[in-house]
Order: structure tokens, then C-alpha cells, then sequence
């Protein structure tokens, strides 16, 4: 069974309060994109369990892929046999894409799907939360308010339909502890459901990333390409999550030429949402 995880973006993030489990509080709105990684799981031979990966370099601590700690997770509350699993990486890693916590959460489900085990959507969302604060969200892949530590979702009627978004990939690696590192925590000045009710092009002035500060001020190419992106015309954006990808949101169409003129030194991505 073949299937492609997608990446989201953040529209706005908030951190709010640093909790006693180390975790922070934050509000968000998730948005899904197309852009996606290949992954393959069929039912293994004789030969057993196994993990393959191709396309971008996966960084590794000697710990088991995010793909094989959903295996592990469902076959612990639903014994499943082997299975052989290919996962072709796209989405970079690090930039605040979520794109291995959409590879986990696609595990689940294709595994769920593969073995017949009739599990509910419910309780696949919490089970990829045990993966990740936001693996949750790609169980049902629809724009929504995230909470607590990301999991807590709400769908959020946003509907960006028209529009044309560019996202550029610097090759840059944001730790997303370091991010939190330099993040104070604070009540934002304006609610995220407040951009449903204006106007793509006033979501500058109400629709913040909290990490944007400090990471902008160490890594000051990010920066730079916010601000380019502003220059050729978008209507809003913004780094998405921790970085290093940062996104814009356009009315008008805009090539995947033209940005790959413009950024030369980053990897671009362009579609109609």
C-alpha cells in the first residue's frame, strides 16, 4: 500500500506558557499542503520486519524512525505481523513542516487500513499524539486550531481557495528546542480565529510567529527571505513553525521559475490552495 504524507504550515504561532512537563502551551492554525513524502508498507516475507528509506537525508541519533515507532505502537495494542516499510523523503527535515510527524501519522493509518483493525479515527489521533505534539493533525488533514502541546485540534472554517502560496526551503536545520530556547512565553495581543473575519492582506498586522524573533536574529537568512517574499508581492508571510521554511501567500499566480531565480540557495515549492 503505497501513500504520500504531506507537510502543513503554520498560520501564526503563539507560545503561551511553559508547562511542568517540560512542553509548551501554544495556539496555531495547522494548514495542509500537497507537498508530500512517498511512503510504501506491504506485509513482509519470511525475512521480517523492515525499514528502508530513500530521497533526503534523514539524520539519524541511532533511535528508530518515527515511521518504525508507529509500527511498534500499534503492534503493542494490536499485534500485526511484519511489514516492510520504504519511506522516500522529500519534505526537508527541520523547517517546521511536519513532515515526519505526518509520516508516523500515515503509518498508523495505512497500518490500521492494511490490517483491517478497525480502529476510530479518535483513537488514532491519540495515539500519534504519543508520537508528537502535532502528529495528531495529519490523521484528518483539514485546517484547524491547535492547542496544549498541538494535539488539541479544532477545525477552523478557513478556506484559502484561489490563492496561490510559494514556500521556500532554505538549506537550514532549526532545532525546535533551540527555537523554544529563545521564546518567552506570553498571551498574544490578537486571537488566531480573528483572521477568518479579514482580508489575507491584514493577517500582517494581527497574525504573528513567536519564534520569528530569536530565530531571525541567528539565522538572519530566514529573514531575508520573508522579506523578499514581501518584495515580489505577497499578501501575507510568515516562517512556518520553528523554521527554516518560510511561506507566501500571493493573489495572483507566481511561477516556480521565478522563485527558483530568486532563491537560488533554497529548495521552493509553489501550488494553488
Amino acid at each position: 500500500m503505497i501513500c504520500f504524507p504531506n507537510c502543513k504550515i503554520n498560520l501564526g504561532l503563539n507560545i503561551t506558557a511553559r508547562r511542568q512537563d517540560g512542553f509548551h502551551e501554544i495556539k496555531t492554525i495547522f494548514y495542509p499542503l500537497t507537498l508530500s513524502d512517498c511512503l510504501e508498507i506491504i506485509p513482509a516475507s519470511a525475512s521480517g520486519f523492515s525499514f528502508t528509506t530513500s530521497g533526503l537525508r534523514i539524520p539519524s541519533d541511532g533511535s528508530k524512525n518515527i515511521c518504525e515507532k508507529a509500527y511498534d505502537l500499534i503492534n503493542q495494542r494490536y499485534p500485526i505481523p511484519a511489514v516492510k516499510m520504504h519511506l522516500h523523503k522529500n519534505i526537508p527535515i527541520g523547517a517546521g513542516l511536519g513532515g515526519g510527524s505526518s509520516d508516523a501519522a500515515y503509518t498508523l493509518t495505512v497500518l490500521n487500513n492494511l490490517f483491517e483493525l478497525n480502529i476510530s479515527k479518535d483513537e488514532l489521533k491519540v495515539m500519534a499524539a504519543e508520537l508528537g505534539s502535532d502528529c495528531a493533525f495529519f490523521v484528518e488533514n483539514i485546517p484547524a486550531i491547535a492547542t496544549g502541546r498541538g494535539e488539541i485540534l479544532n477545525p477552523f472554517p478557513l478556506d484559502l481557495k484561489g490563492y496561490n502560496l510559494a514556500l521556500i526551503m532554505p538549506l537550514l536545520h532549526v532545532s525546535t528546542a533551540e527555537a523554544y530556547a529563545g521564546v518567552q512565553p506570553q498571551e498574544p495581543l490578537h486571537d488566531l480565529s480573528e483572521i477568518s473575519k479579514v482580508p489575507v492582506n491584514s493577517w500582517k498586522e494581527i497574525l504573528v510567529n513567536d519564534f520569528e524573533s530569536s530565530v531571525f536574529e541567528k539565522y538572519t537568512r530566514i529573514k531575508e527571505i520573508k522579506k523578499k517574499l514581501y518584495s515580489m508581492g505577497a499578501l501575507y508571510a510568515s516562517m512556518s513553525g520553528s523554521g527554516a521554511a518560510v511561506f507566501g501567500i500571493f493573489g495572483r499566480d507566481i511561477s516556480r521559475e521565478a522563485l527558483k531565480k530568486s532563491f537560488r540557495d533554497s529548495s521552493v515549492w509553489s501550488e494553488t490552495l
